[in-house]
């Protein structure tokens, strides 16, 4: 269920809290089962990171409060990071506005080619031009520090297949990290990350895998561009932060499994959260 903003002037919501792929069914009704979405509400400002299939559960409540003028920050153009965008209603609606960031790939194709192409035929009946609200795209690069007004937006790069990126928002004195799809380092904590989440009221981390799934001897997940639990318990202790939210769920994780993770990470961690959809967390 999705909940109501509270009165705070800087609140996260999570949209989409999935990896991979979207994973709906009856064992995965209390975390969620859609791909990463998630939503920060500052200072008046609608900040909204990636477009997996959350992005269209968000996109029907942002149909009741039109015109809208949102930032969408993509971390890197995987499926699952972007197969919401084609979906997202008021992005098809003229008089909405939507400022749109991402990296230039390895390849050299910028955001807007890549949401672009996976609109045409034939693998998707409807082309981007459709969409009669204003979309105004901007390339970003790893280590950029950008203002929207009073909020900064910092980036760095994450360690992951093609790249992606992690972002930093700080309004007011109080910090948000939302870095998912990197893998940790096996002899060492990732020296971008630690900057980047420095002392954060809350760090939204990829930890898809428990330490057991990712050194499993006989399907390792070494090399994936995922982390686990325990490192993102490392990371937040290593870099100050005051609340770990772990997020980008394995899509084979059920309800009862991600119970006995949140049990795990609060035990070691106690100021601690699973992600789940509908979730708002007040930045205070």
């Amino acid at each position: 269920m999705v909940e109501e903003y509270p009165s705070p002037d800087f609140v996260v919501q999570f949209w989409g809290v999935r990896g991979s792929i979207p994973a709906p069914g009856a064992e995965t009704v209390r975390y969620g089962g859609n791909t990463s979405c998630v939503e920060m509400r500052v200072n008046g400002k609608r900040l909204i990171f990636d477009g997996g299939t959350g992005l269209r559960v968000l996109g029907k409540a942002l149909l009741k409060q039109m015109p809208v003028e949102a930032y969408l920050f993509f971390t890197h153009s995987h499926w699952d990071h972007i197969q919401g965008f084609p979906f997202f209603v008021p992005a098809f609606v003229k008089g909405n506005c939507f400022h749109i960031y991402g990296a230039i790939a390895p390849n050299g194709a910028t955001l807007k080619q890549r949401l672009h192409d996976q609109m045409l035929h034939p693998n998707f009946p409807v082309p981007m031009q459709v969409m009669q609200s204003d979309l105004k795209f901007y390339d970003l690069f790893p280590g950029d520090v950008m203002q929207l007004g009073e909020i900064t937006i910092e980036t760095g790069t994450l360690n992951h297949p093609n790249t992606a990126m992690g972002y930093r928002v700080t309004w007011d004195g109080r910090t948000v990290v939302y870095a998912t799809d990197t893998e940790h380092y096996p002899d060492r904590l990732d020296e971008n990350l630690l900057h980047l989440a420095r002392e954060a009221d809350i760090l939204i981390y990829d930890a898809c895998y428990t330490d057991e799934e990712y050194h499993d001897p006989k399907a390792p997940k070494v090399g994936w561009g995922h982390s686990t639990w325990q490192e993102a318990v490392k990371l937040a202790k290593a870099a100050g932060v005051k609340k770990a939210v772990i997020f980008h769920h394995d899509p084979n994780h059920s309800d009862d499994f991600l119970d006995d993770v949140e049990a795990q990470v609060q035990s070691v961690f106690p100021n601690s959260v699973l992600a789940r959809e509908g979730m708002i967390l007040p930045v205070v």
